[in-house]
C-alpha cells in the first residue's frame, strides 16, 4: 500500500471533532424535518397498483414502450425487461377505481403501436396493503440490524465504541432518508436495498478504524485518546480512500450508464458511501471519545490465579 504521508506525521482529525458534530447534528435535524413534513415518495413496491407483462416475439427497446404508453396516456409507468428482451413488465401507481379491463386494453393497444406480435402474458393488481407490510417489514429490518451490530461491537470492542458505531450507522442512514424525501426521489425495494448496504458498508469502514484504534491502545505508551485516535485514522487513511474510491467507481458508473431502474439504488449508494467514510471519522470515534473512553477500557483483561487454585490444577 502506497504511503500519502510522510512517515511519523499525523493529521489532527479530532481537532474538528466538535464542529463536525455540530454539523451532524444540523444534518440530521434537516432530515428529520423533511421526512416528517415531505415523507418519502414511496414506489410501486409499497404503494402498491397493477403489474401487466407483454410478451414480444423479437426483442424491444425500452424507451419505445414507454413512449407508446406516453400516446395512450399512461404516465408514471415503470417498465422494464422481465428476464429477456423480449418480455416487458409494466407497473403503474394506483390512480383511484381503476378498471381492470380498460386498463389491459390501453396498455395492450401501447404494446401493440411497438409491434403487432405483442401477447397480454399477465394482469395483475397489487393492493396498497401488501406495500405497507413491506414497509413496515423493511423498517423493522434496518432497527433489528443496527442492534445487531451494537450487540456484536459492545462485544467486540467496548460499549463506548458500540454505542459510536450505531450512531454513525443511524446517521448514514437518515441522511440517506432525510436526501430522499426532500428532493422526492422515488424509494422502492432497490432503494431499500441500498440502504442495508450502507449499513454494512460503513460498519465495515469504522471496524477497521476502531480494531486499530485498540490496537493502539495497547501498543503506544504515551498519548491520550485523543492522539491515539488521530494516529490510527491517519495510518487506516490509505485504506479508506482506496476501498472508497474504487467503490465510488462502480457506483457512479451504475448511476451514469444503469438506466433510470437503477437510479435510485446507485443515488443511494452514492449518498451512504459518501457520508459512511465521514461518520466513520466525525460520528463513531468522535462519539467514543465523548463517552470518555480510556486507554485502560481497551486493554485486555488479565486474569490471575491465587497459589491454591495454581495447586487445585
Amino acid at each position: 500500500m502506497f504511503q500519502l504521508l510522510k512517515p511519523g506525521h499525523v493529521i489532527p482529525f479530532m481537532r474538528l471533532a466538535f464542529p463536525a458534530t455540530l454539523m451532524s447534528l444540523a444534518i440530521i435535524a434537516f432530515c428529520i424535518f423533511s421526512l416528517a413534513t415531505r415523507g418519502l415518495n414511496w414506489g410501486l413496491d409499497f404503494t402498491g397498483g397493477t403489474i401487466v407483462e407483454l410478451n414480444y416475439e423479437q426483442p424491444v427497446e425500452l424507451n419505445t414502450v414507454r413512449t407508446a404508453l406516453v400516446e395512450q396516456k399512461i404516465e408514471g409507468a415503470v417498465v422494464q425487461f422481465f428476464g429477456s428482451t423480449r418480455d416487458v413488465l409494466i407497473r403503474l401507481a394506483p390512480k383511484g377505481e381503476v378498471n381492470q379491463q380498460q386498463l389491459a386494453t390501453a396498455v395492450t393497444t401501447a404494446g401493440k403501436a411497438v409491434s403487432e406480435s405483442v401477447k397480454l402474458s399477465r394482469l395483475e393488481f397489487v393492493g396498497p396493503a401488501v406495500g405497507a407490510e413491506l414497509a413496515q417489514s423493511g423498517f423493522l429490518a434496518i432497527v433489528a440490524s443496527l442492534l445487531c451490530i451494537l450487540a456484536y461491537v459492545g462485544f467486540r470492542f467496548e460499549w463506548r465504541m458500540a454505542t459510536g458505531a450505531v450512531l454513525s450507522l443511524a446517521h448514514d442512514v437518515l441522511v440517506t432518508l432525510g436526501v430522499f424525501s426532500w428532493f422526492q426521489f422515488e424509494f422502492d425495494l432497490t432503494v431499500l436495498a441500498a440502504v442495508m448496504t450502507v449499513v454494512g458498508y460503513s460498519l465495515n469502514d469504522t471496524i477497521v478504524v476502531f480494531d486499530r484504534v485498540r490496537e493502539n491502545a495497547r501498543r503506544l505508551r504515551k498519548g491520550d485518546m485523543q492522539e491515539i485516535i488521530d494516529i490510527s485514522m491517519t495510518e487506516t487513511l490509505s485504506r479508506t480512500l482506496i476501498t472508497s474510491g474504487t467503490t465510488l467507481f462502480t457506483v457512479v458508473a451504475l448511476f451514469v450508464m444503469g438506466g433510470p431502474l437503477i437510479h435510485g439504488f446507485a443515488t443511494a449508494l452514492l449518498i451512504g458511501i459518501g457520508f459512511g467514510t465521514y461518520s466513520s471519522i466525525y460520528v463513531a470515534s468522535a462519539w467514543a471519545m465523548y463517552l470518555k473512553v480510556r486507554r485502560e477500557h481497551l486493554l485486555p483483561v488479565e486474569v490471575s490465579k491465587d497459589d491454591s487454585e495454581v495447586e487445585s490444577l
